[in-house]
């Protein structure tokens, strides 16, 4: 349930969300054929009014599985913002020169690949081995998003990529399994890699007490400390297929707890602006 609710703390200038998705409108954009869910729609003004609330100034859209390599609804939103938005795309083997020049031409700076189990499971792995030779060219990065087991079951696979790698929602490694569980050690020995980067999103996620997600805190500051130059944060409006739906205050009020202000700093303006080309 929307809320209208304004964070207590006050982003910094210029602080970037780097992980929101955008949800039609369906009469332009409708949901593939075969996605493994049907979310509600929520759309770009729906997304302008969530920053507006919270302060933030600039944010990365995701593109998700409901669409699959459709990234028009994404590409749409990116085009209104330029300055402000980027596109992280889904590809398939279709996509040639003209398709990733034009994602390229639109804002996207790199490509997703999931792995979790609910949403289809682990891709084709040649295919994002071929993905990563192509985009690294390009000056992208991956993205993967992962299940905690995913992480030493693939690990030979992730140590095996030279571009820039970015973990989404923190490995989504359970607080409830601790810190020392063998997925939380194997992400933080990967963060010593000068191209693994991590987001600090997805406290409700991980989270076993629920709302407000504070159980999640220590996991955020270990990864910061970790890679402080390359930790991202992001809302993960809206939310697709979490156990507690967050009010996105609440998750602005946790980064207090994440770091330092010159910390913060770092992860919500300066990595992103490096990452993403801000200027």
């Amino acid at each position: 349930m929307a809320s209208d609710r304004r964070p207590t703390f006050v982003l910094p200038p210029g602080t970037c969300d780097t992980h929101v998705h955008v949800w039609g409108p369906f009469d332009r954009f409708p949901v593939a054929k075969g996605a493994p869910y049907t979310p509600p729609e929520r759309n770009k003004t729906d997304l302008l009014a969530l920053h507006a609330r919270l302060g933030v100034q600039r944010c990365v859209i995701v593109q998700t599985s409901v669409y699959k390599s459709d990234n028009r609804a994404m590409l749409d939103a990116v085009a209104d913002n330029p300055a402000t938005y980027r596109g992280v795309a889904l590809v398939d083997d279709s996509f040639g020169d003209a398709e990733y020049q034009a994602l390229h031409d639109g804002g996207v700076r790199g490509v997703r690949f999931g792995f979790v189990k609910h949403l289809g499971g682990a891709p084709d792995i040649a295919l994002v081995k071929r993905t990563a030779d192509r985009i690294a060219a390009m000056g992208w990065h991956l993205v993967l998003h992962l299940d905690a087991a995913n992480i030493p079951e693939f690990e030979a696979l992730l140590r095996g990529f030279t571009l820039p790698v970015v973990i989404d929602h923190m490995g989504r490694v359970p607080v409830a399994d601790g810190l020392d569980q063998a997925p939380f050690r194997i992400l933080l020995d990967l963060l010593k890699r000068e191209n693994y980067w991590v987001k600090v999103s997805g406290s409700e996620r991980i989270s076993a007490e629920g709302p407000p997600f504070r159980d999640a805190i220590p996991f955020a500051r270990w990864l910061i400390e970790a890679a402080p130059d390359r930790t991202l944060w992001g809302t993960d409006w809206p939310h697709p297929n979490v156990r507690w739906e967050p009010d996105e205050a609440d998750l602005v009020d946790l980064l207090p707890e994440f770091g330092d202000a010159a910390a913060l700093q770092r992860v919500l303006v300066d990595n992103p602006a490096r990452l993403y080309g801000f200027a």
